[in-house]
């Protein structure tokens, strides 16, 4: 739930920054939160950081580094879902996707089909990813009612391309639980050294964001820089205290999204490994409670009243309820 409220809150400090293009503001936030942080944690951690990943098989680097590229592809088409649903739908869609198949496909590619629907537990869990999704859609649908009353429809709302482009950058941004998943071998070389058990899955970070932050780098460099939309110069021609504001604030909001993933690996190693799967659909869900949270306190819902708000309630309450009936599933 930190890492999740994290997650929820990392783009308040990007959202101030002034004067910058969008590309620039992200990739300096992308530099902390994809490149600096995982390698500076795992340096701390790991006895040889070189001989670590020495020892590590290529194939498993290779496939680690490759769902960390495909939840890159999610991420760069995040924008454009926020452009034909509005961020409130858009959200709500997308992470709805990102929680069912994050959740279920990385146990049923381990054939763990029985666990999650033949047990108690199981049928537990399910029955909590269940109403997880109707309390995302509950607040998405609210944040959406919000949006029209404060601003109408997106200028460019398109439901069918909107929805189509969602579930397509849902389905790439569960890349990152599939990664995490395909990173046990590191996770367990890491125990192996010693390495505390709420730290053992940072290390495999430096491969997972690395492909990430390839994906994401080369979006803003080839805008910033080969297409020739937005000058990068430009960006950089502002006086010293704008520059020196914007990049503390972009770096604040990168270290804010290293640290879901940071409290993301402390709620998994406190998971039985049989249900390891949980983890995901508890920090998606807790994602859009918390953003929901976030949301009021930063008075983004000043002025509203009635059926948006009640329901932004009423969905918040339903994820809370869920994250209850996960936990029932796993003391079972």
């Amino acid at each position: 739930m930190v890492g999740a409220a994290s997650a929820a809150s990392f783009y308040a400090p990007i959202g101030k920054v002034k004067k910058w293009s969008w590309e620039t503001t992200w990739a300096v936030a992308g530099i902390f939160s994809w490149i600096l942080l995982p390698i500076s944690v795992s340096l701390l951690l790991l006895p040889d950081f070189r001989g670590f990943y020495g020892s590590i098989d290529a194939d498993v680097l290779l496939k680690v580094a490759l769902f960390g590229a495909m939840w890159g592809v999610g991420n760069v088409s995040y924008g454009l879902t926020m452009r034909h649903l509005g961020i409130s739908l858009g959200v709500g869609v997308a992470i709805g996707v990102v929680l069912v198949v994050g959740t279920l496909m990385p146990p049923l590619l381990h054939g763990q089909g029985g666990v999650l629907f033949a047990t108690k537990g199981g049928q537990l869990t399910m029955a909590g990813v269940l109403v997880a999704l109707i309390g995302v859609a509950i607040v998405s649908y609210a944040g959406h009612q919000k949006e029209v009353q404060l601003h109408g429809a997106p200028r460019e709302f398109n439901l069918k391309l909107g929805i189509s482009l969602a579930v397509l950058c849902g389905i790439f941004s569960s890349g990152m639980a599939f990664a995490i998943d395909a990173a046990e071998p590191m996770k367990t070389a890491a125990l192996h050294l010693g390495v505390n058990p709420l730290y053992a899955a940072l290390p495999s970070y430096v491969f997972i964001m690395g492909g990430g932050a390839v994906v994401n780098m080369s979006y803003c460099f080839i805008r910033l820089g080969v297409l020739k939309r937005i000058s990068l110069r430009d960006d950089l021609k502002q006086p010293r205290g704008t520059l020196a504001k914007n990049a503390a604030l972009a770096a604040t909001g990168g270290i804010m999204w290293y640290f879901q993933f940071f409290f993301y690996a402390w709620g998994q190693a406190n998971i039985p490994q049989r249900l390891s799967y949980v983890n995901w659909m508890l920090h998606m869900s807790g994602y859009v409670l918390f953003a929901g949270i976030v949301g009021l306190a930063l008075g983004e819902w000043a002025g509203i009243s009635g059926r948006p708000l009640r329901l932004l309630w009423a969905g918040m309450i339903i994820i809370i309820a869920a994250a209850n009936l996960v936990g029932l599933g796993m003391a079972s």
